[in-house]
């Protein structure tokens, strides 16, 4: 979602900004080390990165060791049924980050979270 936005996606940019700003109305953001390292992409510096995720708005948080277990095994899971090495394991560290905290995550993939994280609150394009 965040890299829709930065990247000013001609088919997603619209309906992330939105689901972005939906989602901030409720409570804070939250972002870890995964998401920042895959936005870094679309900023050429550590400045202007943290320039556009704002403390204030995105709160930070690391990635704990249950979330960390969780994600192996729901990886481990994936890999059992055939998923493809194109899905990598920071995918599921996202996942787990949400579920074990309890929040809620944004993305375009909701059937791979749902399917591997049949709890978590999903917000996805309809």
């Amino acid at each position: 979602m965040l890299l829709d936005v930065a990247r000013a996606d001609s088919v997603w940019a619209g309906w992330s900004e939105d689901a972005l700003a939906r989602a901030a109305d409720d409570g804070p953001l939250v972002i870890n080390p995964i998401v920042y390292a895959e936005v870094v992409a679309s900023y050429a510096t550590a400045e202007g990165l943290d320039a556009a995720l704002a403390p204030a708005v995105f709160l930070r948080a690391d990635v704990s060791w249950p979330a960390a277990f969780l994600a192996g095994r729901c990886h481990v899971e994936y890999r059992r049924r055939g998923g493809a090495r194109t899905r990598t394991l920071p995918d599921f560290l996202l996942g787990a980050h949400a579920a074990v905290l309890g929040l809620r995550l944004l993305t375009r993939d909701a059937a791979r979270y749902r399917t591997y994280f049949p709890r978590l609150d999903v917000i996805a394009p309809a």
